[in-house]
């Protein structure tokens, strides 16, 4: 195995070198190894070498790493260390290089892109959010011209190679700077990339390819969805450019609140009102759930705040099988006014139950 040489050698710079220091060096040797302007057999390799020096000592948790343990510090952590695979590697070394000194060759990112991702927001029941539902929703998105179908030109015309760039849609210039005079690659003005002029574009579009529409979508809501949720509808959003993918619909969702169930994660809370003799002697109620209502029977002596599991009443478990639970609590209402006689029997009630109420006597 080939023992690989050392970051701080390849740049010619101490171990206490700063940033600017480690870029500086970078620039003087990029520019001296540089195929383009190296022609010596071993220029692309020491270009690489450099390359990869740079890419570990300009990262300071790279740097960090390498500074402790070496090479294998890197492997094990798994840096790249395949250095340089050319100048047009999106994220590589091109973007380095064009960043100090304006590129030098090779492919230009082409201008087509994804479509946009579209959201809206959309309010919905309480049970629509606990049931599932199928809910209507308008959209306006950007879609393929239905006349020219994304083509640009008005149909039974023709389209031709651009004649300043040869239909490669790229033109080479000489740039100067200063570190020399370098060749750029650059995308064409006159097709703006694409290779190709549209002789007669499309009226409709004005010759984009695209429009705007409304469109009525159906949007399936899955049982358990909860208020803030966004359901993701792959291919719904803008239309792209030629060749590429849709963008995205998210609908945020807005859920209402229920006239009397609170939501608990997949559980729901009921609050149930009694008098004291409902209390007192205990009662049979009809409580409501999401889809029906159920017979409940109260014990007599129930105490305020006691609480009633009703398993598999809730709300059903989003993308899971089974529900939650439908939980009543028991709230003893006290009557706000009493007429004489109504006072007369509490009293004797507490004096049944041996309660003192001198104290609290008018």
């Amino acid at each position: 195995m080939v023992k690989k040489k050392d970051y701080y050698e390849l740049l010619d710079v101490s171990r206490n070198a700063s940033d600017e220091d480690i870029k500086k060096a970078f620039r003087k040797l990029a520019l001296e190894f540089h195929p383009d302007r190296n022609k010596n057999a071993d220029a692309t390799d020491k270009f690489k070498e450099i390359n990869e020096a740079y890419q570990v000592l300009s990262d300071s948790d790279k740097r960090s790493i390498y500074d402790q343990y070496g090479h294998a510090g890197l492997d094990n952590n798994g840096a790249s260390s395949s250095g340089f695979s050319g100048f047009s590697d999106v994220g590589g070394f091109g973007d380095i290089f064009d960043t100090f000194f304006g590129g030098f060759g090779g492919k230009q990112r082409s201008r087509k892109r994804r479509g946009d991702d579209l959201e809206l927001t959309k309010n919905i029941t309480f049970e629509n959010a606990a049931l599932g539902s199928d809910i209507p929703v308008k959209i306006d998105r950007r879609e393929l011209c239905q006349t020219c179908s994304g083509t640009k030109m008005q149909p039974g015309t023709n389209i031709s190679n651009c004649g300043a760039c040869g239909g490669s849609g790229q033109l080479k210039r000489s740039q100067s700077s200063l570190f020399g005079q370098f060749m750029q690659v650059v995308e064409c003005s006159t097709c703006s990339g694409a290779g190709q002029i549209v002789e007669t574009p499309c009226k409709p579009c004005r010759g984009r390819g695209y429009e705007r529409q409304m469109r009525d979508l159906n949007i399936k809501i899955p049982a358990g969805v909860d208020d803030g949720s966004r359901i993701r509808l792959t291919g719904e959003g803008d239309v792209g450019d030629a060749g590429q993918p849709a963008g995205d619909l998210y609908i945020l969702l807005q859920v209402a609140n229920h006239k009397f169930f609170k939501r608990e994660n997949f559980n729901l809370l009921y609050t149930l009102n009694l008098s004291f003799p409902e209390a007192a002697l205990g009662t049979k109620v009809k409580i409501p759930t999401l889809e029906k209502t159920i017979e409940l029977k109260i014990d007599s002596g129930v105490q305020t705040g006691s609480l009633f599991r009703i398993r598999g009443e809730g709300i059903p478990l989003l993308n899971r099988k089974g529900r939650g639970d439908l939980l009543v609590e028991i709230v003893l209402s006290t009557p706000k006014k009493l007429n004489k006689e109504a006072k007369e029997l509490f009293k004797q009630l507490a004096d049944q139950l041996d309660i003192s109420l001198d104290s609290r006597e008018d």
